[in-house]
């Protein structure tokens, strides 16, 4: 259905930490009626995660980090167990996320594969998230992470083996979406039991 909506009205309800957008629009529904829709949609940039994985060792490198709107939500301390990630800010995902790796994590990663890409809440935010893997070893930790001090990041790098990571989602250990699929792409493609 191409041509299906029409664009009235574009208001910038806030321009603060990232973008909100209140964005009135004609709909053309399947029953070929219009319909005027009212709705705010978050811009927020696209961005990139990555799961860092050692097949020898059966591990995986993973972040700790506070995250306020989960805190907001009822996540008692805030803390949320994730995969490395980051907005683009312009750059290329696979630049970006071999940035990101070694900030966060302390990895220089050389070869990351690029395996999927995904809106993450398409009802709300305008992201697109790019999904990557890599493996790594020992050699290539060079700093120690934890994120920008000037980004207010203070994360923590976790190495877990692999299995007691995938178990930790049945757990209710890691909620974050973006790590659940990673893992279950790694478990279903190379740790498969």
């Amino acid at each position: 259905m191409e041509n299906n909506v029409e664009i009235l009205e574009t208001e910038v309800l806030s321009n603060n930490w990232y973008t909100l957008l209140k964005v009135t629009y004609n709909y053309l529904k399947r029953d070929n009626t219009w319909q005027t829709q009212v709705r705010e949609a978050y811009d927020r940039g696209n961005g990139a995660a990555i799961l860092l994985y050692n097949t020898k060792k059966k591990t995986i490198i993973l972040t700790k980090q506070f995250r306020l709107p989960t805190f907001i939500n009822g996540n008692k301390n805030g803390m949320m167990i994730e995969c490395c990630a980051g907005l683009l800010d312009k750059d290329h995902p696979e630049d970006c996320i071999k940035k990101e790796a070694l900030e966060e994590t302390g990895y220089q990663i050389k070869n990351a594969k690029k395996i999927f890409e995904a809106y993450m809440s398409p009802g709300a935010v305008t992201e697109i998230l790019h999904f990557f893997i890599a493996e790594y070893d020992d050699s290539m930790k060079i700093t120690e992470g934890g994120g920008l001090t000037q980004e207010q990041e203070d994360i923590e790098v976790i190495e877990l083996n692999f299995e007691m990571a995938y178990d930790m989602i049945a757990k209710g250990d890691i909620k974050d979406a973006k790590t659940i699929m990673l893992l279950q792409h790694t478990k279903i493609h190379m740790f498969y039991s």
